[in-house]
């Protein structure tokens, strides 16, 4: 079987199966058995695979129709320009989390003492500490996550340091410029609604948040007023729906902003400690 066989067959089996951008999947899973990046499949398309290359090939492919993430087959996901591990022990990270990020370096760019609460892969500690040069802590509930956010800022070179607790508790008081968070915000009531590749692949600890979808937040903000110096900073990643609670939290904050998406979904709240 040649790169060109496998990768018509594969986007066709995908496709058939009701995957999204089935053509682009099948590069990647392809370009993942084989261990070279998609590139090199569009200027090799004659190379004919190995056989082991090709039983790979055919479990990835099983394994998406079954419905799970590409990024957890291959255990891998860019973020901010850099390259995340991922298992099913973290929340795949999103682009949309990256106006996090954004919002931040804009708001926020002379924080020297940076916390991501509910860290996951480490994603927006590792980004941040290294965007602006930052000591930066972490935090999961998640020992597994907390591993594997440790092993991304290692890989990646940030200086983060990991506390296994529930949300804030382990840290100090009047210790942060910057608090960051995408917390679970998802109703437990709204689980059948979502993507199978969602529902039944990602962590629930990561996911859900009461059956409102507001526990974290009200939680959050209730705590760091105790965290943040005068004058810092809380932003958070919203999910859908929650600005207008989120915002009734805030009152009394100052400089509170809400930011927009690619798609005008309000996608980041950001208001300063008074």
């Amino acid at each position: 079987m040649t790169v060109r066989t496998a990768l018509i067959q594969g986007a066709s089996l995908l496709e058939d199966g009701g995957i999204a951008v089935p053509r682009l999947t099948a590069e990647v899973l392809l370009g993942h058995a084989m261990r070279v990046e998609r590139v090199y499949l569009f200027a090799h398309p004659e190379q004919q695979l190995e056989d082991v290359q090709r039983l790979h090939y055919g479990r990835y492919l099983h394994e998406r129709l079954q419905g799970k993430p590409t990024q957890y087959i291959t255990r891998k996901q860019e973020f901010y320009g850099r390259e995340f591990r991922v298992t099913p022990d973290v929340l795949i990270p999103r682009p949309e989390t990256e106006h996090v990020v954004e919002v931040a370096l804009e708001v926020a760019n002379g924080a020297r003492r940076v916390l991501d609460v509910g860290t996951g892969s480490g994603a927006l500690a590792v980004t941040l500490q290294q965007e602006l040069h930052a000591h930066s802590w972490a935090t999961d509930i998640s020992d597994a996550a907390a591993r594997l956010a440790s092993e991304n800022a290692a890989r990646l070179g940030a200086a983060v340091s990991f506390a296994v607790c529930d949300l804030m508790d382990a840290i100090a008081d009047d210790s942060m410029d910057l608090i960051v968070s995408n917390p679970p915000y998802v109703p437990s009531t709204q689980r059948e609604g979502l993507q199978r590749e969602v529902r039944d692949f990602e962590p629930d600890l990561a996911l859900f948040a009461g059956e409102s979808g507001f526990e974290l937040y009200d939680r959050i903000v209730a705590d760091a007023p105790r965290v943040l110096r005068e004058g810092g900073w809380l932003i958070m990643e919203l999910g859908f729906g929650s600005l207008p609670h989120v915002q009734k939290t805030l009152a009394g904050w100052r400089e509170l902003r809400v930011v927009p998406d690619l798609a005008g979904i309000p996608r980041v709240i950001a208001a300063r400690r008074t």
